[in-house]
Order: C-alpha cells, then structure tokens, then sequence
C-alpha cells in the first residue's frame, strides 16, 4: 500500500476483540476518516438512502457528502464505545452500505471497519485488508464489561453477532453475480481474504496499532 496515495484500510473484527477501537486509533494515527457499520447504517436511516436514491442525489449536484460529514460529526459526538448490532442483510441495505462506502473512499482516504469491508474493497487499487481477533475468554470478557452484561449474555451476544457477519457475508456474496463464481464458499474467518491478521492476545489496541503501521512501512511502495 501506498500511504502517499489515496488509500482504505479495512479492519474485519471479531466481536470483543477491540477491533472497533484499532480501527479508531488507527484513523487517528493516519489522520484520516473512519467508518464503521454502525455509522452507514444510521446514515441511510437519517436520509432514507437507497442505492437509488443516492443516484438520484447525485444526479442533481447535491452535495449528500457534505451532508454525511454533518451527520458523522453530530453522530461521533455521542457515540458509544461499542454498540449493539444490527444484522441487515436485505439486498436494498446491502447494495446501499456497499455503494456509500466505495463512494466515500472515493473521495479520500480512510479506515473502515466493518464486516463486509474486505470484499467491498477487494478490487481496490490500494488499500489493506485487515481482521482482528481474539481467545473466546478475552472477547467474553470486554463484551461483559463494555456492555454490562452477564457472563451467558455475552457469550448470547458473541454467538449471535459471530453468526450474523457471516450470514451477511453469504448474503454480500450472493447478490454480486462475480463473486458467487469465484467465491462460492466465502468466510470471513478465512485468512487468505486479508493482508494481515493479528491475534490481540496479550496485546493493547496500541500495539496492534504499530503492528499494523510497521506492515504499512514496510509494504509502502
């Protein structure tokens, strides 16, 4: 990847592993924008967007980029440290997540992070495709303590959030007619799908932060 250029970077995660927060820093780190799931999907709720929709925008000159920043920055304001999932998986919510993005990235660089990112973002000219996990006892962990929960919910919510991504994925797969070709069996726990895959087990969020610099030093044309 060439850091000088306009770049992506994509961090998949297991839920628990702190992934969400290694994306963050890592943007922070890069000074550039990060995007999350959770924050396309509010967008197309606050605006109604459809792929169609965004194209009809478009069409007219209108401006929704700048409309989306006003959204991110009110949104980043009173986010969260981790939020509950919504597992969409309609081809509308899907082809819309997959449009906005590429249409973000086209604009400037920046980190997403997000189930689908490494498939979005495959035929990329320059971007990295990175997933975080984690052990079970450590996602369990932070899960409980992050959401409150008890031992059982979080194990609840680890299974049920671990099975949605990949229901998505199938779903992401199945509506793009060159990839179920070339693709038929996709997981997103396939490490051939990513350029670097850390196992945070002993390590903070920064750390995996400066894993993640050096391997961009490094493969830095």
């Amino acid at each position: 990847m060439n850091k000088n250029e306009k770049f992506v970077i994509t961090v998949n995660r297991e839920l628990g592993s702190g992934g969400r927060t290694v994306g963050r820093k890592l943007a922070e780190r890069l000074q550039v924008k990060y995007y999350d799931k959770a924050l396309i999907q509010g967008l197309t709720k606050e605006f109604g967007l459809t792929v169609e929709e965004i194209e009809r925008i478009k069409g007219q000159k209108k401006s929704w980029w700048t409309e989306f920043n006003n959204y991110y920055m009110r949104r980043n304001a009173t986010a969260l440290p981790m939020e509950a999932e919504t597992v969409l998986t309609t081809a509308s919510m899907i082809g819309t997540e997959q449009r906005i993005l590429q249409d973000l990235a086209a604009q400037e660089s920046c980190v997403v992070a997000g189930r689908s990112g490494f498939l979005v973002f495959r035929e990329w000219p320059n971007h990295v495709n990175v997933f975080i996990q984690a052990p079970m006892e450590s996602r369990i962990q932070r899960v409980m303590t992050k959401q409150g929960l008890s031992r059982e919910e979080a194990i609840a919510a680890i299974e049920k959030v671990d099975k949605g991504r990949e229901t998505y994925i199938k779903k992401y797969v199945e509506m793009n007619p060159e990839l179920r070709s070339s693709l038929p069996n996709i997981s997103r726990y396939d490490t051939r799908n990513y350029d670097l895959v850390i196992n945070m087990d002993g390590l903070t969020e920064d750390d995996a932060v400066e894993v993640i610099m050096s391997y961009i030093d490094r493969t830095s044309k």
